[in-house]
Formats: C-alpha cells, sequence, structure tokens
C-alpha cells in the first residue's frame, strides 16, 4: 500500500466520500419527519400523516426522526456498501498495525535521516533495535526519495554525509552498515541532541 496518512486515505475510502455516511444514508432512504413551528398555535408542531404509514428511525445524536420509504432492494444495496467498507477499514487497520508501522508508524516524508540512539541497551535488545531498524528501510524507505542514517555517540557517526537518493543498492548498503555497528560506544549526556541537530543541518530534510 502508498505509504499515506489515514487522513488521506479516508478522503479517498471514507464514509463520507462514498456517501454512506448515515445522514446521507437516510436521505437516500426516507425523509425527515418534520417539527415546524405554527405561528397560530404559538408553538412547535411535528406533522402526524407519517404516523403508522412508514417505518420510522430515530438519530440519538439529534434525535430527528426519518421515515423510511425504501424497498428491500435498496436496503440490502447499503448494507452491502457498509460491509464491503467494514472489510477495507479493517484491512487498513491491519496494516496500520503490522511490520515496521506498529513501530514507526507510516513515514510520509520524501526525505528523512533516523538518529540512531541506542544508549546502553543489552545486546539482544541491542539486535531486536537493529531488525525493526532493518524492516523499515526494507518495507518504507524504498517508496521515499532520499534517506540517511546517524548514531549518536561521543564520536558521532553518519552512514553517509548527507542524505542519499533511494535505490535498492544505497538501501542494502545502509542495512549492511547497520550490522556493522559496535553495540556499546562511548556516549556523552549531549550525543543524542548532537545527532538530531545534525540531522536537521541536511537541507534536503525539511521536518
Amino acid at each position: 500500500q502508498p505509504l499515506v496518512s489515514s487522513s488521506k486515505w479516508l478522503q479517498l475510502h471514507g464514509l463520507k466520500r462514498n456517501k454512506l455516511s448515515l445522514s446521507q444514508i437516510l436521505s437516500q432512504i426516507g425523509f425527515q419527519h418534520r417539527t415546524d413551528y405554527v405561528t397560530t398555535l404559538g408553538k412547535l408542531v411535528a406533522s402526524r400523516y407519517a404516523d403508522g404509514l412508514f417505518p420510522q428511525y430515530k438519530r440519538a445524536q439529534d434525535g430527528s426522526v426519518y421515515n423510511l420509504t425504501a424497498k428491500k432492494e435498496l436496503i440490502l444495496h447499503f448494507v452491502e456498501c457498509l460491509m464491503g467498507a467494514i472489510k477495507l477499514y479493517k484491512q487498513r487497520m491491519e496494516w496500520l498495525t503490522s511490520e515496521s508501522r506498529q513501530i514507526f508508524g507510516v513515514i510520509q516524508e520524501r526525505c528523512i535521516v533516523i538518529v540512531l540512539d541506542f544508549g546502553t541497551v543489552a545486546p539482544t535488545e541491542f539486535d531486536l533495535c537493529r531488525d525493526a531498524l532493518s524492516m523499515v528501510l526494507v518495507e518504507q524507505v524504498t517508496q521515499i526519495a532520499k534517506f540517511n542514517l546517524i548514531r549518536a555517540a561521543q564520536d558521532l557517526t553518519k552512514w553517509q554525509q548527507k542524505s542519499t537518493p533511494v535505490s535498492e543498492h544505497t538501501v542494502n548498503a545502509a542495512v549492511t552498515w547497520l550490522w556493522t555497528l559496535d553495540h556499546m560506544t562511548a556516549a556523552s549526556h549531549t550525543s543524542s541532541a548532537e545527532a538530531l541537530l545534525e540531522a536537521m543541518s541536511d537541507e534536503a530534510v525539511s521536518s
């Protein structure tokens, strides 16, 4: 799937976009039961001619009542459309919460620098971090334009001097570089901030 935000995804696949929100469906399968102000009586009066003539649906949100006039076939059509929408939403949620996206979210920027701050993690956790980083490089970074990796340490280490165009070769080279890093390196209390500043100094990186 393309790396798009949920808001953009909803613009294409949301209920409103496909005329499947509750108010949109109600307007297609019935009409609103009106309450109007009658001047001569000086009060609100609800129309009563539809009482008992149509099935009625009351919206919990605002208390409005709709008289349902649609035939069974049209209602079944909306049921089918909504079931399809539910299936699509489930697929999107499963995709959002799987693999590298459950850790890093969905990368939407065209140029990124990933700052690696391993601190004092145990060897097994160090390898887990590198597994996760390798995953995001292969699954998501391959779909953007440029990237770089910087390791926070007393002697700051950069994979490349500046962000590099994405290709199969550069992504594989970055993964290889990750797995050549030493588990422990000397760090200072300012190394994380220095690595972030170095990442932001790359002119191609917008945020």
